[in-house]
């Protein structure tokens, strides 16, 4: 390395070689090296730094005068120079090291560079080396750095498996929580498409008080809206609602209604909600005692209403043909009788 600065202190490395530099660069870069220059002494000081390469040596020295390393000399001394920045605490190049070394991670060399990112207090590395043991744990397996670890370090070879088991257990909980919400969206959206026929009135299924003759596109949530005005449909002709345990299509029905009710925000009579039974839910509900199951039942309100407020859904539209047109009246909501057809 040239000499730039004036040179009052020498690093001795392990191939004898003898680097001049200036102690001002030393102390300014490291605060281990600092310590040392501030000692007192008699004539000019020489810091050995030992057991790494004479070249590893020369290159941290040049980035302490110029804060540089280029993409060769960390492909070559990286995991040199990442133990020199952790010995000697230049925080400015062990966070390069890090970088560095966690794209030059390989199946081959993974194993390696965890134990020395342990040792070296290098956590971003760590993970980086976690992760790519998780994702290629077969093939790391079968390397000569895996099958020493075996033999010389069973505590860290139990702690890979068992950051492995955890990755394994969040992926899953990961997935079923986004089960859950996808879910709960959906149930969001159905909400929105109830009040929506029950307000406007859809392609098929409309208010009571709709004026006849009307007809109605498709709106820009037409598949699910589509899938509901047939359940209702389907809850205003079943004859099996009562009989034989009762018709599962109309229990969703049944469900649906009362989950509108329990998110409704109509509350004045002013401002009624065209939806039916949404009012006969909402006073069934102030009486009835919080139990078991009315404890999950507010649980899912309360995600539904968590999932209406973050949705930005919007499916696009869709034509169909107009089918004759189902009307709600909300004055006639008892049994089977729920919904009339549309004259004309």
């Amino acid at each position: 390395m040239k000499e730039v600065f004036p040179s009052d202190v020498h690093v001795m490395t392990s191939g004898r070689l003898r680097i001049p530099v200036d102690s001002t660069i030393l102390a300014a870069a490291s605060p281990v090296l600092e310590s040392i220059i501030d000692r007192p002494r008699k004539q000019q000081i020489t810091i050995p730094i030992l057991g790494v390469p004479c070249h590893a040596v020369s290159v941290f020295i040049n980035f302490l005068y110029s804060s540089r390393c280029d993409e060769e000399q960390m492909d070559k001394y990286g995991i040199h120079l990442l133990a020199l920045s952790h010995v000697y605490l230049v925080t400015q190049l062990k966070q390069r090291c890090t970088k560095g070394l966690a794209k030059r991670l390989t199946v081959e060399n993974v194993v390696d560079v965890l134990q020395l990112a342990r040792l070296f207090d290098a956590p971003d590395l760590n993970i980086k080396c976690m992760k790519m043991l998780c994702k290629n744990f077969k093939a790391v397996e079968e390397t000569e750095g895996w099958k020493f670890l075996q033999d010389n370090d069973p505590w860290l070879q139990l702690e890979i498996l068992h950051f492995m088991d955890e990755a394994a257990s969040r992926k899953k909980r990961a997935k079923r929580h986004m089960r859950e919400q996808n879910i709960y969206l959906q149930l969001s959206e159905a909400m929105e498409c109830l009040e929506h026929i029950c307000t406007e009135g859809c392609t098929s299924v409309g208010p009571y008080d709709m004026e006849p003759g009307v007809k109605k596109g498709p709106c820009n949530k037409f598949s699910t809206c589509q899938g509901l005005q047939l359940s209702i449909k389907h809850f205003a002709a079943c004859k099996t609602r009562k009989a034989n345990g009762g018709c599962s299509r109309c229990k969703r029905m049944w469900q649906l209604l009362r989950l509108h009710a329990s998110i409704c925000e109509h509350q004045t009579d002013n401002d009624k909600c065209k939806v039916p039974l949404c009012r006969q839910f909402k006073l069934k509900m102030q009486q009835e005692r919080l139990g078991e199951d009315e404890t999950r039942w507010k649980l899912l309100v309360r995600k539904v209403i968590s999932a209406k407020a973050i949705s930005s859904l919007s499916l696009p539209k869709r034509k169909r043909e107009e089918e004759p047109r189902i009307v709600m009246n909300q004055n006639d909501m008892k049994g089977v009788g729920l919904y009339r057809t549309m004259k004309g």
